[in-house]
Order: C-alpha cells, then sequence, then structure tokens
C-alpha cells in the first residue's frame, strides 16, 4: 500500500473505535430495578453492546439476563446474557426463532423489572417476526427485492416495521408495564430512532397506504395478503416507548477520523453523514468536488481530506459483484481518471460491503494506469455491478472481518 493509502486505512480505522459501545454506557445508565433486569437486543454490532453493557452494569452489584440476536460470525463472550446468530441481510429460521424468544421475554417483564433492549444497523432483518398472515418466505422475499429495487433505508425499513410482529414499537407494547430503556447505534441518515433497525421500541403509527405506495413506486409486487396485513397491522396510539439513548452515530465516527486528519498534518472537510442516492451517481458528485478543491482550493485547500457517511443504495441491473462502497469508489475513479494526487477509501463501518467478505476498497493515482495495463473494463464492470471483482483484481480490497459496529458508510477522499 501507498503511504497515502495507509492513512486512508488510519482514517477508517479511527472511525470504528469511535463507533464501539465500549465505555459509552458510563453516566446514562437507569436505576437498579426492584425485580429483574432484562437484556434484549438485536443487530450487527447487539452483542458487543450487551458486553459493554454488562461491563458498565454488573461491577457496581446489578446482575442481568436476557437474549441478543447478531449476525453469523459477530457473536462475542458475554457474562449473562445470551448470545445468538442468525441471518443478514435475508431472514432466517434462527431470526424468527431468536424474535419469537425475545417476545416472550419481554412479556414475561412485570412493573418491577426493568427491560434494556439494544439496537444496532441489522435488527430489521436479524429481529424478523411475520405478523399475521404474513410467512417468513414472504418476509424473505420481500427483503430481497427491496435490497435490489434502489430504495433508501428510511422507505425499506417502514415496508418491513409494516409486516412485523415485533418492529414500529410493538417490542414497547409487549414490555409494558415494566421500566424500558433503549440504547442505539445509528445508521441510518439523520439518526431517527425510529428507523434504527425499524424501531423495535420506538412507537410509529404508519399509514398502510403509504407504505403500498412505496412499494408500488418500486415497482414491487404486493399479493393480496400482503397487502392485506400491511393495512391490519397497525400499534395502537397508547404505547409508550421509555428513554432512549443514543451511543454512537456516523457524525460521531466522520469527527474522530477528522480528528486524526489533523494528526497527519491533513485539513478535514466534513461533507455530510446523512448523504444518499445512488451509489455511482454520489462518486460523480464527490468528483467533481475533488477536482474543484485541486484546480480552484475550493471548498478547501489542499492537502486536505473530503470525509462523507450516509447510505447510498444500488439498483441493481447487471450480474456482478459488489456493494454500496465499491460502487461509489468505482464511480468516483471512473470520474477521476487517474488525476495526480488523488486517492480515496469507500467502506461499510459494519465490515460487510453488500453481501461481500469485505468491508470496501480504496484507490489511489495508479489505479486507472494498473487497470489498463491488466485490462480491466472499469465501465464495462460498473455496468453490471461488479465493483467487488476490479478491486479484487488490482488488489485495493479492503477486508476487516466483522467490526462488531454499524454506522453505515464511511468515505475519505485524500487530496494532495
Amino acid at each position: 500500500m501507498t503511504d497515502d493509502a495507509l492513512i486512508l486505512r488510519a482514517l477508517f480505522d479511527a472511525a470504528l473505535e469511535a463507533a464501539l459501545p465500549d465505555g459509552k454506557f458510563e453516566g446514562c445508565l437507569p436505576s437498579r430495578p426492584k425485580g429483574r433486569t432484562i437484556v434484549l437486543g438485536a443487530g450487527k454490532a447487539s452483542a458487543r453492546m450487551a458486553a459493554a453493557f454488562e461491563r458498565a452494569w454488573m461491577p457496581a452489584g446489578g446482575a442481568c439476563e436476557g437474549l441478543v440476536v447478531t449476525r453469523y460470525g459477530h457473536a462475542v463472550p458475554t457474562r449473562s446474557i445470551e448470545i445468538v446468530e442468525a441471518a443478514h441481510p435475508v431472514p432466517d429460521e434462527a431470526g424468527l426463532n431468536a424474535a419469537r424468544r425475545i417476545l416472550a421475554l419481554a412479556h414475561e417483564a412485570g412493573p418491577d423489572d426493568l427491560v434494556v433492549c439494544l439496537i444496532s444497523g441489522g435488527a430489521s432483518a436479524l429481529l424478523s417476526l411475520p405478523a399475521e398472515g404474513v410467512t417468513l418466505a414472504d418476509k424473505q422475499a420481500l427483503n430481497r427485492t427491496l435490497l435490489k429495487s434502489g430504495a433508501p433505508i428510511g422507505e425499506m425499513n417502514l415496508a418491513r416495521k409494516s409486516l412485523s410482529a415485533i418492529k414500529g414499537g410493538r417490542l414497547a407494547a409487549a414490555v409494558a408495564p415494566a421500566q424500558l430503556v433503549t440504547y442505539l447505534i445509528s445508521d441510518v441518515p439523520g439518526d431517527d430512532p425510529s428507523s434504527i433497525g425499524s424501531g423495535p421500541t420506538i412507537p410509529e403509527r404508519v399509514d398502510p397506504r403509504s407504505v403500498l405506495s412505496i412499494l408500488r413506486r418500486y415497482d414491487i409486487d404486493v399479493p393480496p395478503h400482503i397487502a392485506t396485513a400491511i393495512q391490519a397491522n397497525v400499534v395502537g396510539g397508547s404505547v409508550v416507548g421509555g428513554a432512549v439513548h443514543m451511543l454512537a452515530t456516523p457524525k460521531m465516527a466522520l469527527d474522530a477520523a477528522a480528528s486524526k486528519a489533523r494528526e497527519f498534518g491533513l485539513m478535514p472537510l466534513i461533507l455530510g453523514d446523512a448523504i444518499e442516492g445512488e451509489a455511482r451517481e454520489a462518486g460523480r458528485v464527490m468528483a467533481g468536488i475533488a477536482r474543484s478543491v485541486k484546480r480552484h482550493g475550493e471548498p478547501v485547500g489542499a492537502p486536505c481530506v473530503l470525509l462523507s457517511g450516509g447510505e447510498t443504495t444500488v439498483t441493481v441491473r447487471g450480474y456482478g459483484r459488489g456493494g454500496r462502497n465499491a460502487e461509489f469508489l468505482l464511480s468516483l475513479a471512473l470520474a477521476l481518471r487517474g488525476d495526480a494526487g488523488l486517492s480515496a477509501i469507500a467502506c461499510d463501518t459494519d465490515g460487510i460491503d453488500g453481501s461481500e467478505d469485505n468491508a470496501g476498497a480504496w484507490f489511489d493515482e495508479a489505479t486507472f494506469a494498473a487497470a489498463h495495463e491488466r485490462g480491466v473494463d472499469l465501465a464495462g464492470h460498473l455496468a453490471e455491478n461488479d465493483a467487488y471483482t476490479v478491486f479484487a483484481q488490482l488488489d485495493r480490497l479492503v477486508v476487516t472481518g466483522p467490526t462488531l459496529t454499524n454506522v453505515n458508510d464511511f468515505r475519505a477522499i485524500l487530496i494532495r
């Protein structure tokens, strides 16, 4: 790797460190209950959150129990909270069984008990309990279609919670009358608690007509029994969600990367933590900003780094491999065409870009020439949504394994 590539990786590592839940519970713990403390949770970061909660809660004499479901390969050792693993992004039977058990534990909670809910990105798929009249196969099919549709995460989560018996505040309804406290790690633009993991403990009244309209907009077939279930599955207006604490957000991760950039003598410019839209379009826009910096010193002078987060989308039309970060980066590289003094990294902070084994990828000014020498058709691969193959052939994938957190996309463009 080049020196600039090592700097980009250091910025990403700093962002990941800031997004971990370790040490974040201190100062926001609830009072000890008379009864039990039951910990429930779901998401790619939920096992690490459970371990961090135990370290904060139990040394002071507090006992706890409970169940958390995370993605396969994301479990960590815990003392008293059970960790189970399930599939993501398409739910499976393990997630279904975990959701049933979590809902049953919520119903057991009494007025003297405390229920602590730990939610991070990925909970929508991992905590999958279909509404009445809907099967797991129905939810799997809808999930696969939504993932290829190009719909933003907020609209996908509206559709998911409209077919769920546990999300959209329904877990909060099951917890009552126990005290409820929710801790979140945000993976959504804007950090809306009701969107993180589809808000199991955040009551939200969703108009069924708006959900059906979203599905029609993306030409998603809605069988009659699914439409009926959506119209019938409405949360009551009397549900209370309890206290909510945000442990980590995309902005926290970007701020940490900005601080690290200053250590390298680079001026950081955070372009936003909630950037959405098609990944390849975002790549072209970012290329324009980078060229403005290089040629005109605007909106910031070089040497600098442009930082951004959020969640782009990919409307899948081809048959290649690659997630939204690799697609963004390939589009950016094509737009810059090997301009000198420009390098970039784009990764998903959970360590998994789409459904591949990489967090994302990186490139430097030599990438375009290397692709030409090896006969790698960048534009052709982009047309097939095949960015993974490009960066694998050029040895520029970023592979971290599970990071045990998730604050969505991290992008950095370094300009000399």
